[in-house]
């Protein structure tokens, strides 16, 4: 569990552009209050900087304000954290100006408990009558600079908001159900999304390569009519302040007919990555919306020469732990295999939704 979380703090930093140069990893009941490493694993990395010649750490978990200023001082390089990289992904990925909104209040939602961090070598001038140095003004006028801001960018998303509330409402109007996508960051989504609609959404082998939502019309085997919207991908330790800054664009889940969370089932701890999902819709209290599965990229786990046959598939994969129901399905949306399939169960799933209870 924790070698996968690395490797994929690895993957992120990839998509950041930063060449991973070594890892390190320590078991400790709680971590340090004061520097998150134990003493000795703290000098152990410090040493590597001769061999790798590392010029910035990246830590799996939230460090604390303290933790960063005391790891840069012992280290001498640029410390930041997995929500850091995160935002710092997500910056560079936005396309539109909502995505762009977003992104920057979360950005400052970060950065607000973390400034008086900053002036913390200020806290010398003491405290009390007649010790106010210009460090604490300084703070606290970044501070109310910051929560303004805050305040603008809420308020122009809020706009943002209703507008998308008056959209969803002519949309419920107009009768037609909406199907969205859900799932790990790089399982597929943009990839199924293009191969349905012939939509044009930008796809990359790496994490988050697509940020905002997208929605195409599908016309399904029964000839009926349904929206689907391809939303930003989820990942473990998804940042809170990444969370509340997407709820406009996440409240296009709840506003859905159904869910169509896609699996990559090449992915070795794909059961864990469905967790992960399942805690997102849980904490979003989406968990009880209908939903169907969908197990993709199973040309990656065929024989180059094999063609598709789904019973094949199904006995090829007999002895993996994957959900077998009637809402799950097999599919590649790189190779189009199972699609009509994939469309018959949303058709069938949609229509058993429909129907009075």
């Amino acid at each position: 569990m924790v070698e996968d979380s690395i490797n994929e703090l690895a993957q992120l930093a990839g998509t950041a552009g930063v060449k991973v140069v070594g890892k390190l990893t320590q078991r400790l009941p709680v971590p340090s209050k004061t520097h998150y490493l134990g003493k000795g694993k703290l000098d152990e990395l410090s040493s590597l900087r001769s061999s790798t010649n590392y010029n910035v750490a990246i830590f799996d978990d939230e460090l604390s304000p303290l933790q960063q200023r005391n790891l840069e001082e012992a280290l001498q390089v640029k410390v930041i954290d997995r929500s850091a990289l995160i935002l710092d992904i997500f910056t560079k990925r936005a396309r539109t100006r909502e995505g762009q909104l977003q992104v920057e209040l979360a950005q400052h939602q970060y950065l607000l408990p973390r400034l008086a961090g900053q002036w913390s070598h200020l806290e010398r001038l003491g405290g009390g009558i007649g010790t106010r140095g210009p460090g604490e003004s300084q703070l606290e006028t970044d501070k109310r600079l910051i929560r303004q801001k805050i305040h603008h960018l809420k308020g122009r998303l809020e706009e943002i908001r209703k507008h998308r509330a008056l959209y969803r409402q002519h949309r419920r109007k107009s009768g037609i159900p909406v199907v969205a996508l859900i799932g790990y960051t790089n399982g597929g989504k943009s990839t199924l999304l293009n191969a349905l609609s012939q939509a044009d959404v930008f796809v990359e082998d790496k994490l988050f390569a697509t940020l905002d939502p997208t929605t195409r019309r599908l016309t399904l085997p029964d000839k009926s009519i349904v929206l689907m919207t391809d939303t930003v991908g989820f990942i473990r330790k998804l940042p809170p302040t990444i969370i509340t800054a997407f709820r406009a664009t996440l409240e296009e889940l709840a506003e859905a007919s159904m869910l169509l969370h896609v699996v990559d089932l090449t992915c070795h701890n794909a059961a864990e990555q469905c967790q992960t999902v399942e805690d997102i819709l849980t904490d979003l209290n989406l968990a009880d919306k209908p939903r169907i599965t969908a197990l993709n990229k199973i040309d990656l786990l065929l024989d180059h020469d094999q063609t598709w046959d789904e019973q094949a598939a199904l006995n090829y994969l007999s002895d993996r732990s994957h959900p077998d129901s009637r809402n799950t399905v097999l599919i590649s949306a790189a190779k189009k295999w199972g699609l009509t399939k994939l469309l018959e169960l949303i058709s069938r799933t949609l229509t058993k939704i429909a129907q009075p209870v």
